[in-house]
């Protein structure tokens, strides 16, 4: 094949594991709200098995190896799926490295980013393992919500075809920059929220518990240290702890929110490109469908449904915001992403 036909396929590449990751984003999330993260107490397997099915036929054996931990089905399910589908993304991006490896002589393959993203996809696989032997510790699951976002970032990233030159402000460049660090730890506080189980400390919006400055517990709410050997399925926090962390999250969109209206306001008066404009109010969209369902998540009880619409939605923005980075950064062949 010749040289220059191989980067396209490598950005197909990335495409599909960026597709991939956003599945194991989402499913991970509906693991978690359903309390199927210990759905299978050991790693990589489910009760000593590959498949939840073949534990069926030694379940006095799987009772017996984890008296505290009885066999859900339904459960074990979904964690493993989880699994599959994550091992496939692994797959992927051994694939990506070994690409980039082959193609190493063409000016514009990325050569770095690939093995980041091994890099990355070992240690999701060691958090993954972390996640079930200390029973769901918190500070484990968000960070490896955070690994399972930042692997699907740098996978869009490089699925990315290069931008042609634009004249944009220096100012606005950095301004998207902190956007999506904003962002970044906006999602990580949803990370924590949904980890601590706070999202319904406040049921009600847009008072909290009737009020607007309800009863909170901002030390252990945002406590790092956590007793091992605790199961946290359920969370362990009081509920002034779970309200601190809500309500910090309430805080942090009403910021993003404004951080993201004003940068679409100036990149709209800037006299930008319009397919930067465009990427602009992608992203102003992907904010208020956010808002949406996370008003409605609250209104509606906090049906499972939309709590796993809320985590898709937050992927949705990030790739907006991703988007909108590369069309106001634009990528020259002499100067691709490495």
């Amino acid at each position: 094949m010749p040289t220059h036909d191989r980067l396209p396929m490598f950005r197909r590449l990335a495409r599909l594991g960026a597709a991939l990751a956003v599945v194991v984003v989402v499913v991970g999330a509906w693991v978690r709200l359903t309390q199927a993260g210990l759905g299978c107490p050991d790693w990589p397997g489910c009760y000593g098995h590959i498949t939840p099915a073949a534990v069926l036929d030694q379940i006095a054996d799987a009772a017996a190896a984890f008296p505290d931990r009885p066999f859900e089905y339904q459960k074990a399910l979904h964690e493993m799926v989880h699994r599959y589908i994550a091992t496939g993304l692994g797959a992927v991006i051994i694939a990506l490295v070994g690409f980039s490896i082959w193609n190493r002589r063409q000016a514009d393959q990325p050569r770095v980013l690939p093995w980041v993203l091994f890099g990355l996809v070992c240690a999701q696989g060691a958090l993954g393992a972390l996640t079930v032997t200390l029973l769901l510790k918190p500070m484990i699951v968000t960070l490896h919500l955070m690994g399972g976002l930042t692997t699907l970032g740098v996978l869009f990233w490089l699925s990315l075809p290069p931008e042609r030159s634009v004249t944009v402000a220096p100012s606005l460049r950095r301004l998207v920059l902190v956007a999506l660090a904003l962002l970044a730890l906006q999602i990580m506080l949803g990370g924590w929220t949904s980890t601590n189980y706070a999202a319904i400390a406040c049921p009600d919006f847009p008072t909290c518990q009737g009020s607007f400055l309800p009863m909170t517990d901002f030390a252990n709410g945002f406590s790092l240290r956590h007793t091992s050997g605790i199961d946290y399925e359920g969370g362990i926090l009081s509920g002034a702890a779970r309200t601190a962390i809500h309500y910090t999250h309430r805080i942090g969109a009403v910021l993003i929110a404004s951080v993201f209206a004003v940068l679409i306001w100036m990149l709209w008066r800037s006299g930008s490109a319009w397919r930067i404009k465009r990427a602009a109010l992608a992203m102003g969209a992907a904010v208020l469908l956010q808002w949406v369902i996370a008003v409605n998540f609250i209104w509606r009880g906090f049906p499972l449904w939309l709590g796993t619409a809320h985590n898709a939605g937050a992927v949705i923005l990030l790739l907006c915001t991703l988007t909108l980075l590369r069309r106001v950064w634009p990528t020259t062949q002499a100067t691709a992403t490495r």
